[in-house]
């Protein structure tokens, strides 16, 4: 049973709980976003993520979860997410975070609570990051995002490598792939879904959905997983945007 609900105390993250079928792992898909996991009594951090995971990877009979938009949880924890790529982390490593006696009753509460004393530690948000998100999840190319940012290529991609854990144009194709997902759980045929989300044709959609997802549009419907939202960052879209091919 999976369940999630905006944060009420983390502006933008996604606070949800889940208990795994036994003998059914499920499917974690590359999002974009970085969590804060606890697990059966243990506290973790899910780096960004470049290929499907699933559940079993930090095994346990109940979890609550903070998912942060992209670009949010590095400066928190103040760890770069490339370090942090594909990994799931005890929280102990990054952090001498101890868990409070609210875990023990309250595990979803208690862990709103941690997230919000990182962040009254940690320096104040990098709008330049929501500013990337933005225009990339909106279609925008790289380089026109890097010029919409006020930054070169290569500022633009050692940036996205510390907030993010990869490059723009891997972002870009994580973010697609999100709302690829989206829209086909909504019934959008994939030659549609190919469109809207700027692929070039129906054929590049599928070679994308494989191999970030590790699956195809079809199956993934067909699984029937529960739908993870996006955490997100209310950030102004440049103007100017289009599409990436």
């Amino acid at each position: 049973m999976y369940e999630e609900r905006a944060s009420r105390a983390v502006p933008g993250a996604v606070l949800w709980t889940a208990e795994p079928v036994p003998g059914r792992a499920a499917p974690v898909l590359p999002d974009g976003c970085m969590d804060l996991i606890w697990a059966d009594g243990g506290l973790w951090v899910a780096g960004p993520d470049t290929r499907p995971h699933t559940t079993g990877d930090v095994p346990a009979a109940r979890f609550a979860g903070l998912r942060f938009a992209p670009g949010t949880l590095p400066a928190l924890l103040g760890v770069p997410a490339y370090e942090l790529v594909d990994r799931r982390v005890p929280l102990a490593e990054l952090r001498p975070v101890r868990p409070g006696p609210g875990f023990a009753t309250d595990p979803a509460g208690a862990l709103e609570d941690l997230a919000a004393r990182l962040a009254a530690d940690a320096p104040p948000p990098d709008a330049l990051t929501g500013a990337v998100v933005a225009s990339l999840a909106a279609g925008r190319s790289v380089a026109g995002t890097a010029a919409a940012v006020g930054l070169g290529a290569r500022q633009l991609h050692r940036r996205s490598l510390a907030a993010f854990g990869y490059g723009p144009k891997t972002l870009a194709r994580v973010l697609r792939l999100r709302r690829a997902l989206a829209l086909a759980r909504s019934g959008m045929p994939a030659a549609a879904v190919a469109h809207a989300v700027g692929c070039a044709d129906q054929a590049h959609l599928a070679r994308e959905v494989r191999e970030l997802a590790g699956t195809t549009l079809g199956a993934y419907t067909a699984q029937g997983v529960p739908v993870r939202s996006g955490a997100k960052r209310e950030t102004p879209v440049p103007s100017g945007s289009r599409r990436t091919a």
